[in-house]
């Protein structure tokens, strides 16, 4: 039943969102991104207090963040607004809850998810090897439709806490 009213509810995110029209790749991944932040308890450091946002940090230049900061920016979770903001590099995370990668960056990816110090992030990514190589969830396309793959461990290692609704609809990477 969980499972079915998450379903329903992202459905009727992506009808919404789109206008009946057809919704592309990169809209599916900003509502599954603003899904993913319902479903993920920060540690009490992520936030300096109870009235800060959730900031989701684009890095570098990821065709996302046009699309997510139309899908969530001044949406809110938890009384919590959701901002968007885009980043150059890993040294400007350290106000972010949730760090969206893109796919350009998968040179990097290794160097860049070993040079993450702040704890607390969610790090999002659609590369192939984004969670065996220690981000906590990817968003992959499969068919038309967006697959999350969860590494527990990276989200372990983040202090991040995510719910097991969430679990019960990713594929577990236990790399």
């Amino acid at each position: 039943m969980r499972r079915l009213s998450f379903v329903l509810v992202l459905g009727a995110l992506i009808t919404a969102a789109s206008g009946g029209e057809q919704v592309n790749e990169y809209q599916m991944k900003a509502i599954y991104l603003y899904n993913l932040a319902k479903f993920v308890e920060w540690p009490a450091t992520a936030f300096k207090n109870a009235g800060d946002p959730i900031c989701i940090c684009v890095l570098g230049q990821n065709p996302i963040l046009h699309t997510l900061e139309e899908a969530v920016n001044g949406e809110t979770i938890e009384d919590r607004k959701l901002i968007v903001r885009p980043v150059a590099d890993i040294s400007q995370v350290n106000n972010c809850q949730i760090l969206s990668v893109g796919s350009s960056d998968r040179k990097y990816l290794r160097s860049l998810l070993r040079d993450l110090k702040t704890t607390g992030i969610l790090t999002v990514g659609e590369a192939e090897s984004f969670t065996s190589e220690g981000g906590v969830v990817n968003l992959k396309l499969e068919g038309g439709k967006v697959r999350i793959e969860i590494n527990l461990k990276a989200a372990e290692r983040q202090q991040l806490r995510i719910s097991p609704k969430l679990l019960s609809l990713a594929q577990v990477v236990k790399k």
